[in-house]
C-alpha cells in the first residue's frame, strides 16, 4: 500500500487517468509500473482479484437519509470494486440495505484527485489577517503540519488573550477548544425545520408518531406531505411505502413539485405553494367542521383546545381552533375558497382532499420537515397535527399522524431493534454553550453564547446577535474555526453576507477533504481523513440494523484525522492531549462493539449482540470483558452489518400512542395537560422568547416573510413585486447536502438545473436549455433551466448544496448555490427558512460561460512550498 500511495502522491497523473485508476470498478482498471502507465486488467487478473481480494465493509457516512451497506473489494490496499448488500436474500419483510448512486460513487470521492493533499495557507495571509479581502481568490502556499498547527494555535491563543473566548466562533467546539475556555458556536433547527418545539408542547416530543413499517400495509390511505424519499431518504423508505401501495393503500402526495416519489407512488398529486401549507390545512379543517366530518369523540377525549368547551385552564375560550376556522370572532371564515387564494390549490380539490382524509380509516397522515423549513414554519406544524388529530387516526393499526417523518427513519416507527454501544471517550463541555446546537437552546436561559445559523454571518459583520429573552447582545468575532469537516459558509443561508463576514475577521481555519467554498475562503486549510481512512466505526440507518465499518485504506497524502488535529492543537495550547483523548480509536470501536445490544426474540428487552472471548480481546489489543451474545466478534467484524429479520406478526411490531389511546388516564402524554395540545400557550410564549416573531397558541395563518404574499407589492390589489416567483430548495440525488458535489459521475448523472414551469418560462422568453439568471433580494445565480409541467406555476426549485463559485467581477454564482439566494431570515425557534424565498428569473445574456458541470475542472491545488 505504501508503494502504491507513493506513486499516487508523487506522480503527475492527469485527472482522467487518476479517476480511472482509483475508481477501477466498471473497467476493472489497475495502476501498474511507472508513474503514468495505466493498464486494463485482463480477465485472469480480474478473476484473481476476486479470489485474492477482501471485501471490507466501508462507511457510507453522509447525511443523505440512507446510510446503507457499502462494501469495497481491496487487493494489496487498493480498492478494485464496490458492491452493496448481498448478505441475505432480498424480500419486502427482510429487505437488503442497498446503496444509492451516491454510495456507489463513494470511492471516487475518497480517491478523488482533488483531495486536499497537504496543509496550506493563503499566500497573502499573515498573523492578524494579512490581506483579508483576498480570501476566496488568493493563491495557496504549501506548508508543513508543524507550521500549520503552530499558526492555528498561535492565532487561537492571540485572539483569546486579546479579546476573550467569545471572539472565537466555532462550527464545532472541539475538546481542545472547550478545555481552553470554549468558543461561541452556531445553532439551529436545520433539517428538522420548525418541528421540535410544536412537538415538544403539542404531543410530548414524539418526533415521529409513526407505527412500525410493516403496519403501513394496514393503511387504506397514505398522505405524504412535502416528502420525496426517492431523493432525500435513500435506503428503504420508498420500498416500504411501495409495499403499502401493493397492499392496497391509496397515495396522495402534497408538494409544489410532482416529484420522483409522486411518479412512483401517487394516485393523486396536490400542488401547494411553498409556505402556504397552513392555509390549505385550514381550508380542509373548515370543510370537515362544516360537514361534521371531524372525529368529535376523539377530540373531546384526547385533545385540548379544539373548541370552547375543551380549552386549557385559564385560556380565553374565544381562542379555540374551531371558532378561528369558522371565523366566528375575526369575521374571516377559512373556507377552501379563502385558502385557495393563498395556497393555489383548487377549492374543489381542497374539499375532496378533506373529505377523503376524514372518512378513510385507517389512514397514515405523514409530513416530512420540508414544509416546516419556512419562515414561521411552526404554524404549519400546528395545523398539520391539528387536522390530523381531527381524523382520529391515532393509536390503531394502519392509523398514524406522523410529524417530522423524514430522513433515514421515514416509514419506520418505534424504538431501534439493534443499537451500537458508546465509545467511552470523554466529551469536554463548552463553557460558553452547554445547550444543544441542534435544535437549539432554551430561550429562557441566560447562560448560553451562540448564534443561530440564519443570523451568524450578519452577527459577525454587525457585532450583535439575538440571545433569547436577553434580546440583542453584542459580539466581537475575530476568528472562524471550522474543525470536524463541514461546509458552513456554503450551507448556512445568506452566503454573500458570509463572504463579507469571512473577509472581516482576523483568522479563518478549515479542516476539509476538498477545497470547498468554506475552505476556499479560509486562511489555513488542513487536509482531513475520510471515514475510509479511519480505524472504523458505526452507522445507524433504519432502526432494524446497524453497520460496523472498517478501515479501507491508509490515510491518503498528508491527511490526518480530526482527533489527531485536535490533540496537536491542544499540545500547543498548553493542554494535555491524553486527558482530552485517553482512548485509542481501536479501544473506542471495541467499546462500541461490546456495547451493542439487540432486542430479544420475545420483544421484551435487549441483550448483548456480540460474543466476545478473552482471545478476541487479546488479539484485538484492547481492554475488555468477555461476554455472550448472538454473533461472534470475528463474524460481526467480517460481515459489518447486523439486521434483525422481520415478518408480519413478529414480536417487534409497534403502534405509536397505543397505550395512551387505550388508557389516557394512566398513560398521559408529556404535555401540560397530558393530552394532545391543539392550544398551547407555552409554545406561543417560547417562540416569542426567542426574540424574532410571535406565534398564536393555535394554528393560524400568519404573514410569512418571502412567502407567496411577498411576491406582490400589493397583495390585495394583486400587483406583483420585483421578485414575483417563489423558490424552494430540495435535497437532491446528486449529493448529500454539499458532500459529493464535486464527483463527476454524479454531476453528469444529475444536472444542477433550475426546475421551472413552461408557462413562467414563456412569459419571460425562456426556452428549453437556456441559461437563466435567478435573482433574489440576497444574491444571483446562473444555471441551465429544465422546463416541466411537473412544477406548479409561479414556483421553481433548485437542489441545495452546490459548491458556490462566485465570479468576483459580477458577484454572480455560477454553480447554483441556493444559499446565495436564501437570505438570513432568523425566525421562530431558530428555523432555517430554506423554502421561503422570492426570486425573479430572466434569460442570461452576460459574459459568463457555463459548461455542463461534469466538464468543469476539479479544484486541484498544486501549491508551491512556502517558508515560515
Amino acid at each position: 500500500m505504501a508503494d502504491f500511495m507513493d506513486k499516487v502522491t508523487n506522480s503527475k497523473l492527469s485527472r482522467r487517468t487518476f479517476l480511472k485508476a482509483s475508481a477501477a470498478a466498471a473497467a476493472s482498471l489497475s495502476l501498474t509500473g511507472c508513474a503514468n502507465s495505466l493498464t486494463i486488467a485482463s480477465a485472469e487478473q480480474v478473476s484473481k482479484a476476486n479470489k485474492e481480494g477482501k471485501w471490507i465493509t466501508a462507511a457510507c457516512w453522509h447525511n443523505c437519509g440512507g446510510r446503507c451497506l457499502n462494501k469495497a473489494l481491496v487487493v494489496d490496499g487498493v480498492v478494485i470494486r464496490q458492491k452493496t448488500d448481498d448478505t441475505h436474500p432480498d424480500s419486502p419483510d427482510f429487505p437488503q440495505q442497498r446503496a444509492c448512486a451516491r454510495g456507489r460513487s463513494q470511492r471516487t470521492q475518497v480517491f478523488a484527485p482533488d483531495r486536499l493533499k497537504y496543509p496550506m495557507k493563503r499566500k497573502n495571509w499573515e498573523p492578524g489577517g494579512g490581506q483579508r479581502e483576498l480570501r476566496g481568490r488568493d493563491e495557496w502556499v504549501r506548508i508543513s503540519w508543524d507550521e500549520a498547527l503552530d499558526h492555528v494555535a498561535a492565532e487561537i491563543k492571540r485572539i483569546k488573550e486579546s479579546y476573550g473566548n467569545k471572539a472565537l466562533l466555532a462550527k464545532k467546539a472541539t475538546n481542545a477548544l472547550n478545555a481552553y475556555g470554549g468558543a461561541m458556536t452556531m445553532w439551529g433547527c436545520t433539517s428538522d425545520g420548525a418541528w421540535p418545539k410544536p412537538q415538544q408542547f403539542m404531543n410530548g416530543s414524539r418526533s415521529r408518531g409513526s407505527n412500525d413499517r410493516l403496519d403501513l400495509r394496514n393503511s387504506k390511505l397514505v398522505v405524504l406531505w412535502g416528502a420525496n424519499p426517492v431523493w432525500s431518504s435513500a435506503g428503504n423508505p420508498t420500498y416500504n411505502f411501495l409495499q403499502a401501495k401493493k397492499a392496497g393503500a391509496k397515495f396522495i402526495v402534497v408538494d409544489p413539485f410532482y416529484s420522483d416519489t409522486a411518479q412512483l407512488l401517487a394516485d393523486e398529486w396536490i400542488p401547494v405553494r411553498p409556505g402556504t401549507d397552513t392555509a390549505l390545512l385550514l381550508g380542509m379543517a373548515y370543510y370537515m367542521i362544516s360537514n361534521n366530518l371531524h372525529d368529535q369523540e376523539f377530540l373531546d377525549k384526547y385533545c385540548i383546545g379544539f373548541d370552547a368547551e375543551h380549552m386549557p385552564e385559564g385560556a380565553d375560550p374565544k381562542e379555540n381552533f374551531k371558532d378561528y376556522v369558522l371565523g366566528t370572532y375575526d369575521g374571516v371564515p377559512k373556507t377552501p375558497e379563502w385558502a385557495s387564494k393563498h395556497c393555489g390549490t383548487d377549492p374543489a380539490v381542497i374539499k375532496r382532499f378533506a373529505h377523503e382524509i376524514a372518512v378513510t380509516k385507517p389512514m397514515t397522515f405523514s409530513s416530512s420537515s420540508a414544509a416546516a423549513r419556512t419562515y414561521l414554519g411552526e404554524q404549519f406544524c400546528q395545523a398539520f397535527l391539528t387536522v390530523g388529530w381531527m381524523t382520529g387516526n391515532v393509536g390503531k393499526a394502519g392509523a398514524m399522524i406522523c410529524s417530522n417523518n423524514r430522513h433515514n427513519t421515514q416509514s419506520y416507527g418505534g424504538p431501534a431493534l439493534v443499537r451500537a454501544g458508546r465509545t467511552g471517550a470523554p466529551s469536554i463541555p463548552n463553557p460558553l454553550y452547554s445547550e444543544p446546537t441542534f435544535p437549539g437552546p432554551d430561550p429562557f436561559k441566560t447562560d448560553w453564547h451562540g448564534i443561530v445559523w440564519d443570523e451568524v454571518w450578519d452577527a459577525v459583520v454587525t457585532g450583535e446577535y439575538t440571545a433569547g429573552i436577553r434580546g440583542k447582545q453584542p459580539c466581537d468575532i475575530r476568528a472562524i474555526l471550522n474543525f470536524g469537516v463541514g461546509n458552513p459558509l456554503n450551507q448556512a443561508t445568506n452566503f454573500m453576507r458570509g463572504v463579507e463576514a469571512f473577509r472581516k475577521v482576523e483568522f479563518v481555519v478549515t479542516a476539509a477533504h476538498f477545497l470547498t467554498a468554506t475552505a476556499n475562503y479560509s486562511d489555513i486549510v488542513l487536509p482531513a481523513t475520510t471515514e475510509w481512512e479511519k480505524f472504523g466505526g458505526f452507522l445507524s440507518g433504519n432502526p432494524e440494523m446497524i453497520i460496523h465499518y472498517s478501515q479501507i485504506t491508509e490515510p491518503l497524502y498528508e491527511a490526518k484525522d480530526d482527533d489527531w488535529i485536535d490533540m496537536e492543537i491542544a499540545k500547543r495550547l498548553g493542554l494535555d492531549p491524553k486527558e482530552l483523548y485517553p482512548l485509542s480509536p481501536k479501544q473506542q470501536v471495541f467499546n462500541q462493539i461490546a456495547g451493542c445490544t439487540v432486542i430479544k426474540e420475545d420483544g421484551s428487552d435487549y441483550e448483548p449482540l456480540v460474543t466476545i472471548t478473552e482471545q478476541d480481546i487479546a488479539e484485538f489489543g484492547v481492554e475488555g470483558t468477555p461476554q455472550q451474545g448472538r454473533i461472534s466478534f470475528k463474524e460481526f467484524r467480517e460481515r459489518g452489518i447486523y439486521q434483525v429479520p422481520r415478518s408480519p406478526g413478529d414480536n417487534y411490531g409497534y403502534i405509536d400512542y397505543k397505550d395512551f389511546i387505550e388508557d389516557p388516564e394512566n398513560n398521559p402524554l408529556d404535555t401540560e395537560s397530558g393530552k394532545f395540545q391543539i392550544h398551547s400557550q407555552a409554545l406561543a410564549d417560547t417562540i416569542k422568547a426567542y426574540g424574532w416573531n410571535t406565534l398564536a397558541p393555535i394554528a393560524k395563518y400568519q404573514h410569512v416573510r418571502e412567502g407567496y404574499e411577498d411576491t406582490f407589492a400589493d397583495f390585495e390589489k394583486q400587483i406583483k413585486s420585483d421578485y414575483p416567483l417563489q423558490l424552494f430548495t430540495i435535497h437532491y440525488a446528486r449529493r448529500s447536502h454539499s458532500t459529493l458535489d464535486n464527483i463527476p459521475w454524479l454531476r453528469e448523472a444529475f444536472a444542477q438545473s433550475v426546475i421551472m414551469n413552461p408557462a413562467d418560462a414563456e412569459a419571460r422568453g425562456i426556452k428549453k436549455g437556456d441559461i437563466i439568471k435567478v435573482s433574489s433580494r440576497h444574491g444571483t445565480v446562473i444555471r441551465p433551466v429544465y422546463l416541466t409541467e411537473r412544477m406548479m406555476p409561479g414556483v421553481l426549485t433548485l437542489g441545495e448544496g452546490a459548491w458556490a463559485d462566485i465570479d468576483e467581477e459580477t458577484g454572480i454564482d455560477k454553480a447554483g448555490c441556493t444559499n446565495v439566494l436564501n437570505g438570513g431570515l432568523a425566525n421562530g425557534q431558530g428555523v432555517q427558512a430554506y423554502n421561503t424565498c422570492n426570486v425573479q428569473v430572466e434569460k442570461y445574456s452576460g459574459p459568463l460561460q457555463l459548461l455542463p458541470d461534469y466538464l468543469w475542472p476539479l479544484r486541484i491545488v498544486e501549491a508551491q512550498r512556502g517558508t515560515k
